[in-house]
């Protein structure tokens, strides 16, 4: 039987054995369980759901000493990211705990009977259910944020609904061992039999999201994986939700203005963003849009000068490794603007590398992103040609926008345009950084993800595990504590 085995970035070499890839029969034991502890989770009220989920939280820092260093050995991000990837994921947690506190997330409404201009209305109550045991798929890099912990497991637990998480194969101990805590946290907590499980391996992924127990999945990844997922969850006999984080280039477009006013500063911020954490971030600036100018290539030739001294930069796996050496390649329409430090050739490392183009030569269709620290710059002549551009580049999860007070009307004229190609549109500032909050947006239309009505990052992210029930002319004893004439633990609703 295939097996998970925990590689060193910075070596190539493998370090442990974690575990046999779940079997078949595996998968359907745990996603019963799940489908069985469901209706209990669901029963139980919020304020004990907030208690669990502040359980988790406790528990994942407490683990601090062993669990950053386990992660930073399986993916050579380095422990003070992964420390403040703990510190976020602990946030995620209780930020969710706070806003179930809060029950407005049910979206609670009670229309009274009443004469209307229609005849006479029923008493309707309407508030979000649990949708039932969600899949999470965790994310190659974000091992501590986007994995068995992290925001989708959050968002689903706080929704009311067990997890069952497919873990990744580049972070396999690091996930066994997250997993392990939370699951213990949650079961200390009173958690019922079934609230989390965990699977490991390609074909287990499969199987888990066609397993009729599963009702939802969440997935960051690639276009290629992700879509093979979301076509197998949309051909289901009773398909499913499936909310995918896929790719995404994030433009970031600099008027004629700010690249002359601001030449030094936009070149040592845009290098530092489309380098963090190894160019390995689904928010990274991608493309770099300068003007044709004399400003616009004298801040091309800033990024550059700056490229040239970066060492090199270790990536999560080998597969990414080699995506990244055919991504960041020359190739037509495109040239090599500068190359940083060569690699040594262990592990997983690669030279940083920024490429060039003109607007005029590059097809804005066959543009794709390429994890990795690299960007490509391209240089467009004038107005209209970034307005082509950003029109042709396919969709977002965020593009950035660096213009000067006087370029009001160019500025407009830019938003018009990528508010429909985007999910976050970001002003004199990088994408990289997504703050967990109630307004924050993390997602976009197609290929950025699968469901652009939905975030996955923000107290938001609940949504995607709730779905509308209505109860008519219902006795008060039926009825969720939420709808009743007097709840026990009251939440806001729209009376009518």
């Amino acid at each position: 039987m295939a097996e998970a085995t925990s590689t060193d970035p910075r070596t190539g070499e493998v370090v442990e054995t974690v575990a046999p890839h779940t079997a078949d029969s595996e998968v359907d034991r745990i996603c019963r369980a799940a489908a069985q502890a469901a209706p209990e989770l669901a029963a139980r009220d919020r304020l004990w759901r907030a208690g669990m989920l502040e359980a988790v939280a406790q528990a994942l820092e407490e683990d601090r000493p062993g669990l950053v260093p386990l992660a930073d050995r399986e993916s050579a991000l380095g422990r003070t990211r992964l420390d403040g990837e703990l510190t976020r994921t602990a946030h995620q947690f209780r930020a969710f705990a706070a806003h179930v506190r809060k029950g407005a997330y049910l979206e609670a409404a009670v229309d009274r009977p009443a004469d209307t201009p229609m005849g006479p209305r029923p008493d309707v109550r309407r508030m979000l259910l649990p949708l039932g045991p969600v899949a999470v798929f965790g994310a190659s890099n974000f091992p501590l944020a986007f994995s068995v912990p992290g925001g989708d497991t959050a968002s689903a637990l706080a929704a009311g609904c067990p997890v069952v998480v497919k873990a990744h194969p580049a972070h396999p101990a690091t996930s066994e061992r997250a997993f392990t805590l939370i699951e213990r946290a949650a079961r200390d907590a009173g958690a019922p039999e079934g609230t989390l499980g965990l699977v490991h391996g390609m074909e287990a992924g499969t199987a888990l999201v066609r397993h009729h127990s599963i009702r939802a999945a969440a997935f960051t990844g690639s276009t290629r994986g992700g879509r093979a997922l979301f076509d197998l969850a949309c051909s289901r006999p009773d398909p499913i939700p499936f909310y995918g984080e896929l790719g995404s280039v994030n433009p970031l477009a600099v008027t004629p203005g700010a690249a002359r006013a601001r030449t030094e500063q936009i070149a040592e911020g845009a290098v530092a963003s489309f380098t963090q954490g190894a160019g390995q971030f689904c928010t990274k600036p991608g493309l770099i849009l300068l003007p044709a100018d004399r400003a616009g290539r004298d801040l091309a030739q800033a990024m550059a000068e700056r490229v040239a001294d970066l060492p090199a930069q270790t990536l999560l796996a080998a597969s990414i490794r080699d995506a990244y050496g055919e991504g960041s390649r020359e190739g037509s329409g495109t040239r090599l603007l500068a190359q940083g430090l060569p690699a040594d050739g262990s592990g997983w490392s690669v030279p940083v590398r920024l490429l060039a183009a003109e607007a005029s030569s590059l097809d804005p269709h066959q543009v794709q992103e390429c994890f990795g620290p690299t960007a490509l710059v391209v240089f467009y002549d004038g107005p209209d040609e970034l307005h082509r551009l950003l029109r042709d580049l396919p969709p977002s999860l965020a593009a950035s926008v660096f213009s000067e007070p006087d370029e009001g009307e160019l500025r407009a004229r830019l938003q018009d345009t990528l508010w429909t190609r985007t999910g976050r549109i970001v002003y004199d500032g990088y994408p990289t950084g997504v703050a967990v909050t109630g307004a924050m947006h993390h997602g976009g239309p197609w290929p950025a993800t699968t469901n652009a009505l939905h975030t996955s990052v923000g107290t938001t992210a609940i949504r995607r595990f709730l779905r509308p029930m209505a109860w008519q002319n219902a006795p008060q004893d039926v009825l969720p504590d939420e709808l009743r004439d007097h709840p026990v633990h009251p939440v806001p609703r729209r009376e009518g």
